[in-house]
C-alpha cells in the first residue's frame, strides 16, 4: 500500500474527530499579539475521521527505532526497557493533576514521594542531601559546579580549575567551561585508570575539582579511587561523581564511600525513567556534610505532621522552575521501591553480567584495548577491520540491516575505531545472542566482501546520509 499524507487521506465532508472543549479563556489575539505573528483562522485541516488518524500516527510510530520494539546497545547511554507501572503512577490525577502552587496541606503526597526519593538516593549514594531540581544529566554537572564555585568563594579561595579525564562523558568539559571553570584534562594509563602520575603533575592551588565517572566510559571500574581521593582531597580540591554509570553499582558501592563530595545521577538511566525523545529526563544533584546547605531549592522536612520545605542556608538558588521534572521523579520512585534494596543489587549484576558475557563473545573478532573485566558496558575497537578499509561507522551502518541500533561509534576518543557496548540488564540472552551472531557476521564480511559493510545499510528508508552536513543544515520536513 502507497503510505500518503494525513492532507492525501483527507477527503471533504468526512465527518470530524470530536476534540474536548477547551479550557484557555477567549482572549481577542491583536491585542496580546502583534497582528503579523497571527495565523489564519482557522489553520487549514485534514478532514479524515477517527480511524483514520489512529492508523496514520500508528504507522508514523512504527518508523521509529524503539527501545519497545529493538534493541539499543549504546554504550554510556543506558537505553533500557521502562517499566509501565511507572507511566501508570506518573498519570495518576493526585500526581498529573496537581498544580505546584497547590500548597502544602494539599500536596502532601507528592512532597513525601519526594522526600522519600531523595533519602533512597541519599543511602544509595552515600550522600547526606539531594536537591531534585535539574532537569537532566547534563543540568546536573552545572548544578554541581555552581555549588563547588559558590564553596571556594566562601572559602575565600580562587580556585579555577576543573580537572577532567580523557575518558570523560564530552558534556564533563562543557558544564564546567559554562560554569566559569577552566579545564586541565588528566591521562589514563594502560590499565584503563587514571594515570596517577599524570594527575599528580596537574594538582596545584587552583584545581577546586576532580570531575569523575566510576565506572568509567571505557566500562572499567576505577581500582586507584582511593589514591584519586587523597591527592585530590590534600590538595584541597573536591571530587565529583559524575553518576551517568551508576547503574553498575547500586547497592555494591557508594560514591561517598568512595570519598566524593558532590554527585549527579540519571534517573532516566539508572532509574529507569524514559531517556532522549521519551524524556523528559532528570538529574538529581547530591552533596555531603556542610556542601549540603548549598543545593538549590528547598529542604523537604517533616513538620507538625506535614512535609514542608525549607529554605537552605547557603542554597545557590534555584535551576529550575518549581521541583523539578516531577513526573519523572515518580517513575524512579516507583522503580526504586518495586525493585527494592536486593532487586536494585540483582539489577546491577546482571548489567554487569550481560556486559562480559558480549565481551567475551565478541573479543576474537574485534580488539579489546583494556583486558580486564568489564561493568556495566565495554569498548571495543574495530582497528583490525580498518587495516582492511572498513572503519567501526561502517560496521554501526551494517548493524542497521540486522534490525539492531548501532552501538556509540568513535568514544571514548582514545580508543581507535571505538565500539561501545551497553547490552543492559533488561535484555534477555536470546537478544543478546542474535547481536553478537550479527556482528559476527559483520566481522566476516569485513574480511569475505567488504564492500557490502562499506555501502551499507541497504535495508533501511534511508541509506547512508551525509552525517556532517546533516548535522550543519537540518531538514525537518520532506519535500
Amino acid at each position: 500500500m502507497d503510505e500518503k499524507t494525513i492532507f492525501e487521506l483527507s477527503r471533504p465532508g468526512t465527518p470530524e474527530i470530536q476534540m474536548p472543549e477547551h479550557d484557555v479563556p477567549e482572549m481577542i489575539l491583536d491585542e496580546v499579539i502583534p497582528e503579523k505573528f497571527i495565523a489564519p483562522l482557522p489553520p487549514p485541516m485534514p478532514e479524515v475521521s477517527e480511524l483514520d488518524v489512529i492508523r496514520h500516527f500508528t504507522r508514523l510510530s512504527n518508523k521509529n527505532f524503539n527501545v519497545d520494539a529493538n534493541f539499543y546497545p549504546l554504550g554510556s547511554c543506558t537505553m533500557k526497557y521502562n517499566p509501565r507501572v511507572g507511566e501508570w503512577a506518573s498519570r495518576l490525577h493526585g500526581f498529573a493533576g496537581l498544580h505546584p502552587y497547590a500548597g502544602y496541606e494539599n500536596s502532601q503526597g507528592a512532597l513525601k514521594l519526594m522526600e522519600e526519593l531523595s533519602e533512597d538516593l541519599c543511602e544509595i549514594t552515600g550522600m547526606d542531601g539531594f536537591t531534585l531540581q535539574p532537569a537532566a544529566g547534563a543540568h546536573g554537572e552545572l548544578t554541581a559546579l555552581l555549588i563547588t564555585r559558590a564553596w571556594f568563594k566562601d572559602k575565600g579561595e580562587d580556585r579555577d580549575i576543573i580537572l577532567v579525564p580523557d575518558t570523560s562523558h564530552g558534556t564533563n568539559p562543557a558544564s564546567a567551561a559554562m560554569a566559569g571553570f577552566n579545564i586541565r584534562q588528566v591521562k589514563s594509563d594502560g590499565y584503563g585508570n587514571i594515570d596517577i602520575g599524570d594527575l599528580k603533575s596537574k594538582l596545584d592551588d587552583k584545581v577546586a575539582c576532580l570531575m569523575l565517572t566510576n565506572p568509567s566510559t571505557l566500562g572499567l571500574f576505577e581500582t586507584g579511587i582511593e589514591k584519586v581521593e587523597s591527592l585530590v582531597h590534600k590538595a584541597g580540591g573536591l571530587l565529583y561523581y559524575d553518576g551517568a554509570n551508576l547503574n553498575a553499582l547500586m547497592g555494591k558501592s557508594r560514591p561517598g564511600d568512595m570519598g566524593f563530595d558532590l554527585v549527579h545521577l540519571n534517573l532516566h538511566k539508572t532509574f529507569a525513567t524514559p531517556h532522549g525523545g521519551g524524556g523528559p529526563g532528570s538529574g538529581p544533584v547530591g552533596a555531603l556534610g556542610p556542601l549540603v546547605d548549598y543545593l538549590p531549592g528547598d529542604e523537604l522536612v517533616d513538620e507538625d505532621g506535614l512535609t514542608v520545605m525549607k529554605p537552605r542556608t547557603r542554597s545557590i538558588g534555584r535551576v529550575r522552575s518549581f521541583y523539578g521534572n516531577f513526573g519523572v521523579l515518580v517513575k524512579a520512585y516507583v522503580y526504586i521501591r518495586g525493585l527494592g534494596a536486593e532487586g536494585l543489587v540483582r539489577a546491577s549484576e546482571c548489567a554487569v553480567l550481560s556486559a562480559n558475557y558480549l565481551a567475551t563473545r565478541l573479543k576474537e573478532a574485534f580488539d579489546l584495548p583494556f583486558k580486564r573485566r568489564c561493568m556495566h558496558e565495554f569498548v571495543l575497537s574495530a582497528s583490525r577491520q580498518k587495516k582492511l578499509g572498513v572503519s567501526a561507522m561502517d560496521i554501526a551502518k551494517r548493524i542497521l540491516d540486522f534490525g539492531f541500533h548501532a552501538p556509540t561509534v568513535y568514544f571514548p576518543l582514545i580508543v581507535p575505531e571505538a565500539l561501545m557496548i551497553e547490552p543492559t540488564e533488561t535484555e534477555n540472552k536470546q537478544t543478546m545472542d542474535a547481536f553478537c551472531e550479527a556482528l559476527l557476521a559483520i566481522a566476516r564480511e569485513v574480511e569475505e566482501n567488504p564492500e557490502i559493510v562499506k555501502s551499507a545499510p541497504h535495508n533501511t528508508p534511508v541509506s547512508r546520509v551525509d552525517e556532517a552536513g546533516a548535522a550543519r543544515k537540518l531538514m525537518l520536513c520532506g519535500i
